[in-house]
């Protein structure tokens, strides 16, 4: 990979999510995206109405990696049953187009649910080790926040399932619930060797996408155009916070010290 990489540097990446419904939208919504610098990239093809053409969808990728050069891709189909559009394909072809995207493009991450089959998993990671692409496993709640327990569990199933990095994604009632994902994070930034990736949605959990990177989350999702999440912020806005990060924290944030 020639750009950044997740889990690597002295604080959290910030990926700004593509949500265009054609070409045109998201090739536009690309170069507004791109004028902001972020670290990397999400293309949420979930959102794509040709989703169903295999062919289209690494045109379209293959492009987005053209325009976008050395900032990463993450490409994801986000399910309807975790938050995702609906979308005219069967969890088998999601994953089969993850594949495709892998062996055809040089996009450098796919997203697969935990929700998928180990079989479906293991599937898409052995292509992906293949032609060089990261795996992120993904876990998302739109409803609630589960126990610290079971979130960590989550976190130690991608890690099980040979992921490269483990992404958790809640919806928190409280601020309490807002506390159990920092307390999750970081035991999993402790026990595990993989990276993670945590956030509480909505306007409670806000806070977790300024300062999760002090708990072990190594990508924030930020707003560059559009949103892809409840509770995402500007990017304008987190690039402010994470230079405060940098003042306040000083060597302990730079070297690294907090963020492993």
């Amino acid at each position: 990979m020639k750009g950044k990489v997740i889990g690597e540097g002295s604080q959290p990446l910030i990926c700004t999510p593509l949500v265009g419904i054609n070409e045109e939208a998201v090739v536009v919504e690309l170069a507004s995206v791109l004028a902001k610098k972020p670290d990397m990239i999400e293309w949420r093809a979930d959102f794509f109405q040709g989703i169903a053409n295999t062919n289209d969808v690494i045109a379209l990728g293959n492009k987005i990696k053209e325009i976008a050069g050395d900032m990463p891709v993450i490409f994801t189909i986000r399910s309807i049953r975790e938050g995702g559009q609906p979308i005219p394909l069967t969890d088998s072809q999601a994953i089969e187009l993850n594949e495709a995207i892998c062996m055809k493009t040089s996009i450098e991450y796919v997203d697969c649910e935990l929700s998928n089959t180990l079989l479906h998993f293991e599937q898409l990671r052995k292509v992906a080790q293949e032609h060089g692409k990261k795996v992120i496993a993904s876990y998302h709640n739109f409803s609630s926040t589960p126990s610290q327990e079971a979130l960590f569990q989550k976190f130690t199933q991608a890690e099980t399932y040979g992921a490269d990095i483990g992404k958790v994604a809640v919806m928190p009632q409280t601020l309490e619930d807002v506390l159990v994902l920092f307390s999750a994070t970081l035991e999993a930034k402790n026990k595990l060797k993989i990276p993670v990736i945590s956030m509480s949605m909505g306007a409670l959990g806000a806070v977790t996408r300024m300062f999760g990177g002090v708990f072990g989350s190594s990508v924030s999702f930020a707003v560059g155009q559009n949103s892809s999440a409840p509770g995402q912020v500007p990017i304008e806005d987190l690039e402010i916070v994470f230079g405060i990060m940098k003042k306040t924290m000083g060597n302990e944030y730079n070297d690294g010290i907090i963020f492993e």
